[in-house]
């Protein structure tokens, strides 16, 4: 029988911790092992963690007398296990039934993947949930990635959501640990690590329920119209392609396709802002845009923009004399 160790890293997530451990210890099929890392929280995580691990011989927990942050805590994981499948599961997420199963007997019939990955449920604050699914699997349970065709999938964004993501853990170790100048895009960078060592399963099922609260760490990243979070993910991406760019199959022309598309979304952010009134974001997301593409300044849609920006000023006066005449019409003396 196969085995997986699950990493549950936890900071100020106490009132979720009970739920995502105890989905963990409800999966069917392989063996489990759970390591709860307590990374110096202030709330109650110490206590529900003890309480867990006295209930169950399977769970462990490690405590950090200070906070350490979520990267050094995921390499503190990583040394850990030893099952032949791992996954690390924040906290504030959880399982769905079957999905170890699923991942561990991938991977079994596959030996050469190295890390398999399903779809997520997207639960917000106020409990309604959508479906994160990025496509369907091509007529099957499951798809076989080349590396290409993962790097190719993805685009210029994150299709892999991180509660689903099982990897072979003699794999694991021998990529290392995650990069701690990649504070946001670490996840992103490392499947790419993966797909570039090994293909990459694809589940259609839906393998875990992924919360969106205003706890998230993500949320920071979307400051000045999500110009932080593209900054990061071309971060991710430019030290994959230089590091492991020249042994991949089609890279440059990957390489060309993820600058291209970091751009659209980029100038698709500068839209928004600049529909919003925010005329210096959006100044910045254009300028972030031709910085990574230059030749985008070239397509269709650039110029599109340049035309809306261009008209911004003259929109701004025409509205702004639109408001003073309706005031003055309004007014009573």
């Amino acid at each position: 029988m196969s085995s997986v160790d699950v990493i549950v890293p936890c900071y100020r997530y106490g009132h979720f911790l009970r739920q995502c451990v105890e989905s963990v210890l409800a999966q069917s099929g392989p063996s489990v092992r759970i390591l709860i890392i307590d990374d110096a929280s202030p709330d109650n995580t110490g206590e529900i963690a003890t309480s867990l691990a006295a209930g169950d011989p399977r769970v462990e927990v490690s405590r950090h007398p200070s906070n350490r942050g979520h990267l050094p805590t995921y390499n503190e994981g990583i040394e850990w296990a030893c099952a032949d499948y791992m996954l690390i599961l924040s906290a504030d997420d959880y399982l769905l039934p079957g999905a170890l199963d699923r991942a561990a007997r991938l991977m079994d019939e596959y030996p050469k993947v190295g890390l398999a990955f399903g779809n997520a449920i997207r639960l917000d604050a106020q409990g309604s949930t959508t479906s994160a699914t990025k496509r369907p699997t091509a007529g099957g349970n499951f798809n076989i990635l080349t590396g290409s065709e993962f790097v190719a999938l993805c685009g210029a964004s994150n299709v892999v959501p991180s509660p689903c993501a099982v990897v072979r853990t003699e794999l694991q170790k021998r990529i290392g640990g995650y990069r701690p100048d990649l504070p946001h895009t670490g996840d992103i960078e490392m499947w790419l690590r993966f797909a570039a060592h090994a293909p990459v399963g694809e589940i259609s099922a839906h393998q875990a329920v992924y919360r969106r609260h205003v706890g998230n760490m993500s949320l920071a990243y979307m400051a000045d119209g999500g110009l932080a979070d593209l900054i990061h993910i071309k971060a991710a991406y430019a030290h994959f392609f230089e590091t492991y760019g020249p042994g991949l199959a089609k890279a440059q022309k990957l390489e060309r396709r993820f600058y291209w598309l970091l751009a659209c979304d980029a100038i698709g952010s500068a839209g928004d802002a600049l529909g919003r009134g925010q005329i210096e974001i959006c100044d910045r997301l254009s300028e972030f845009a031709l910085d990574v593409c230059p030749r985008f300044k070239r397509s269709l849609r650039w110029t599109k923009f340049y035309i809306k920006r261009a008209m911004a000023p003259k929109l701004s006066v025409a509205l702004a004399a639109r408001a003073s005449a309706t005031t003055t019409i309004g007014r009573k003396d």
